[in-house]
């Protein structure tokens, strides 16, 4: 199976709120890790609960460049209300 069709599912903790962040935030976040900065020291300043978010988001970044930080959910979201 090509990685490409891969599927992950992650379940949620009941009761769990998933945090949600601006593309702003992202892009502060990336340009902070591209300075130098660490993921502790960046997550710390900006408030973001989970580290590995930014790896995340540094992954997407240099894939697809800023249009890899846009939330993609929200445009599906956006599309079925249509």
């Amino acid at each position: 199976m090509s990685d490409k069709y891969l599927e992950v599912i992650i379940l949620a903790k009941k009761g769990q709120v998933f945090s949600s962040y601006s593309f702003d935030t992202k892009k502060k976040a990336v340009d902070m890790r591209l300075q130098g900065m660490t993921k502790k020291e960046v997550a710390t300043e900006l408030g973001i609960a989970d580290i590995g978010r930014l790896k995340v988001w540094m992954r997407k970044y240099r894939e697809h460049g800023d249009s890899g930080l846009v939330d993609q959910r929200k445009r599906v979201q956006a599309a079925k209300e249509l």
